[in-house]
């Protein structure tokens, strides 16, 4: 275990040239004082490592100085060739960046472990886009990262709905998200995000922006999709459920928190084992096409033009088939 902090330890140097010894205790999620007994044991086995006094001190290594990636071990190996992701990273523009760090990495490693991409790539593959989707990326991909990791400030050309915007942005982070690009950036005081698909031009501005370090892309992209979900799913409809119906909705429900409220909103069964709930929906429109699918596991209660749309739908489907619809009271 120390052997292995003692390795991050130098890798975290080489990284960011210095720090300090609260920056590597929250690191290595050790105490400070720890910090200090591994940067003694590193001193001690020849690794040049040393403290710069004063305000903006802290660790560094000697100018230079470079450790080969002895200390990982297989799983660790093969972790880092499965996320490289090359299909993302073509996207960005990064194929040849990755490919590269790729060839360092497997010369820096012993050779036990140089068959880690062989055995990675054999075992996983990851398909981006979703079924029935392009996977060509989209036009202005690669100028909008080349913006997001140079902080600099672009003029974008959208399209929203039948009409075109203008909008001059701050790109802080890309997003990929079931096959689809988004960009995250501020708009004034506010963050805002962009499907890149949807741009139809991109002007670089020859300003660049101070990154606010709090940021958290992924935290902000999390609270985005679920906030948008749950704003997509604003009518509840009534429904009665069977048993089998019930379980149909684990499937043919929105979202996983569509079909989480539902069961919770669910009444006790009745004799035959059937269940009152609301379902979240996206619209009437929408509910329609979603009940269809239950068949005869699902009676809607409300709201009313539902029920006589799914109504009429039943009688249709019996004539379509030659067979008349059976009364409420013999069924």
């Amino acid at each position: 275990m120390r052997a292995s902090r003692l390795i991050s330890l130098v890798l975290l140097l080489q990284a960011r040239e210095t720090m300090t010894a609260a920056e590597l205790s929250r690191e290595l999620e050790v105490s400070e004082r720890t910090v200090y007994r591994d940067v003694l044991a590193l001193s001690a086995a020849g690794v040049p490592v040393y403290a710069d006094r004063g305000r903006a001190g802290g660790y560094r290594l000697l100018g230079g100085y470079r450790t080969r990636l002895t200390g990982l071990t297989r799983d660790e190996a093969e972790a880092l060739f499965l996320a490289g992701l090359p299909g993302p990273a073509g996207d960005l523009g990064l194929a040849d960046a990755v490919a590269s760090a790729e060839l360092k990495v497997l010369a820096a490693l012993p050779p036990s472990l140089r068959d880690a991409p062989a055995r990675t790539g054999q075992r996983f593959h990851l398909d981006v886009p979703g079924w029935f989707r392009e996977s060509t990326p989209p036009r202005w991909l690669t100028e909008l990262a080349r913006a997001v990791w140079r902080d600099g400030v672009v003029v974008l050309r959208y399209r929203r709905g039948e009409r075109e915007v203008t909008r001059r942005v701050e790109p802080y982070g890309l997003v990929l998200k079931s096959g689809t690009w988004y960009l995250v950036g501020r708009v004034g005081d506010a963050m805002r995000t962009y499907r890149v698909d949807r741009v139809v031009d991109v002007v670089p501005d020859p300003a660049t922006f101070v990154r606010d370090d709090g940021f958290d892309l992924g935290g902000y992209w999390r609270e985005q999709a679920e906030s948008f979900l749950r704003g997509m799913l604003a009518e509840r409809v009534t429904v009665r459920v069977s048993p089998v119906g019930l379980r149909l909705l684990r499937f043919l429900a929105d979202t996983p928190f569509a079909y989480e409220e539902a069961l919770a909103a669910a009444g006790a069964p009745d004799g035959q084992g059937w269940v009152v709930t609301r379902l979240p929906v996206e619209s009437v429109e929408v509910a329609y096409a979603q009940l269809l699918a239950f068949g005869p596991e699902a009676e809607v209660l409300d709201p009313p033009e539902l029920r006589a749309r799914l109504v009429d739908a039943a009688a249709r489907s019996a004539a379509l088939y030659g067979v008349a619809p059976v009364p409420p009271d013999q069924r």
